[in-house]
């Protein structure tokens, strides 16, 4: 059996459904292969779970602060179980949100296992869909590490999702966006946690100033960082992993994440060309391929659920016709929702030097910040500027900092110079104060700090 379409979309996540919803807008019909349940990696197994779990944990930490506030109340356990059925519902509440809009926008979404065959063609099981375009959105899976088998007390970030307990200690192998959450969810829930980080600081990607200052965030937490460290053994039993570092040094656990990183699905895209893992693609995200398009995390760089939303957009846009603007990875926005957050956009100091040969940068910290002390939170931010005073790079730390990218990125994004954009003026008290007093900082009329 032989079906057509204009548009036919390999994989039902981020950047599948967004190319499938904005195709339909643009009047193009439209296939979408999904195997397992719309949404994908992001909806179900990352971004909308993890943070869910990450404002249980906040809520726990907030109980615990009571008393510093004034409100006597204590904390009387972790209902597991309770957190699950919230998490869960939180999940199923956008899943059935996303298959009625997808359905609202009257594309077609088909369940089974796709396979690209060739330019306009996609098998699955006994069906042939043929499409004038291709779009591959097949996503991605926790990577392990060689030597290190996954099961029992060893998990990955989709196992640590569904953990029935709180483990009393924990080791999370990678310092990255994923390990870095998870220390911080288990460690308000009340594990002793350990990260192992084999580069020399966590969040590697990051600016070296967020680096520090999450590091320090963390000491204060209990949470112990050992960076620059390689893992040669892991053993496990009933009741423990035992970690050996490379240098000899023993750990011993509950559990033992690892966390280091996702791989692309691409093993079964032979139809194009693979680099590294990753489908080879243009700036316009065209693969090898005539008419085949590639996007999100298959795709080389950021795996963000809204870099993929926004590739799919542009790809649909580009198959309409309507020539979109390549997009800036530069310019894509970056947040790690631990305790404290750690948010940027732009260039980190160190990449700005090297790309434009110098640049400067300012620091406000939020202790300086009326609505940061009065929730409890240290941390920083930096604008990185370059010689003409353009904003390069935006880097915050503290609680609740991810609500501040928005702004950060418009920034960023529009190449504004700070003697510009210093005269806005922000409502007081609020954390968005300090990205604006770090702009005076750097247009030379600092208020509340001296220069």
């Amino acid at each position: 059996m032989t079906r057509q379409a204009d548009l036919v979309v390999l994989g039902g996540g981020s950047g599948g459904y967004s190319a499938a919803i904005r195709a339909r807008e643009l009047g193009l019909s439209v296939l979408l292969v999904e195997e397992d349940r719309l949404g994908g990696t992001c909806l179900h197994r990352g971004c909308i779970p993890t943070k869910a779990l990450l404002h249980t944990a906040e809520v726990a930490d907030s109980v615990r602060a009571g008393a510093s506030v004034g409100v006597q109340a204590s904390l009387g356990g972790i209902d597991v179980a309770g957190m699950h059925r919230y998490k869960d519902g939180v999940v199923g509440k956008l899943y059935q949100g996303l298959q009625g809009l997808l359905a609202a926008h009257g594309a077609e979404v088909m369940a089974g296992r796709g396979q690209l065959v060739g330019p306009g063609e996609v098998r699955v099981g006994d069906e042939v869909l043929r499409g004038e375009h291709i779009v591959l959105a097949t996503g991605s899976s926790p990577r392990s590490v060689p030597g290190i088998e996954i099961g029992g007390r060893v998990l990955t970030s989709d196992e640590a999702l569904t953990l029935d307990y709180v483990p009393d200690d924990a080791i999370v192998l990678g310092g990255g966006v994923i390990g870095i959450e998870f220390a911080s969810i288990w460690a308000s829930l009340g594990a002793q946690v350990t990260v192992l980080e084999a580069l020399d600081r966590l969040l590697p990607a990051e600016d070296e100033f967020s680096s520090k200052q999450l590091a320090r965030a963390l000491r204060k937490r209990k949470i112990t960082a050992k960076t620059g460290v390689r893992v040669s053994d892991v053993k496990q039993d009933d009741d423990v992993v035992t970690v050996t570092l490379e240098n000899g040094t023993t750990l011993e656990a509950e559990v033992l994440l690892v966390a280091v990183g996702r791989a692309p699905n691409t093993s079964e895209l032979r139809a194009v060309e693979v680099r590294n893992g990753f489908v080879a693609v243009d700036d316009r995200l065209r693969t090898t391929l005539p008419g085949v398009y590639a996007v999100g995390d298959i795709v080389a760089g950021l795996q963000l659920a809204h870099r993929g939303f926004q590739q799919g957009i542009f790809v649909a846009e580009q198959i309409a016709g309507l020539e979109p603007a390549p997009i800036d990875e530069a310019g894509i926005p970056r947040v790690t929702y631990s305790h404290p957050e750690v948010a940027s956009v732009g260039y980190t100091e160190a990449a700005a030097k090297e790309r434009f040969g110098s640049a400067a940068s300012v620091v406000y910290d939020l202790a300086g910040n009326g609505r940061s002390q009065i929730l409890g939170t240290a941390g920083a931010v930096k604008v990185v500027t370059g010689d003409n005073g353009r904003v390069l790079g935006v880097h915050l730390v503290g609680d609740r900092v991810g609500e501040l990218i928005g702004e950060a990125q418009i920034l960023v994004n529009t190449g504004a110079r700070v003697e510009e954009v210093a005269r806005f003026v922000h409502a007081h008290p609020t954390q968005g104060e300090a990205l604006g007093e770090a702009l005076l900082v750097a247009a030379g009329k600092p208020l509340h700090t001296h220069a």
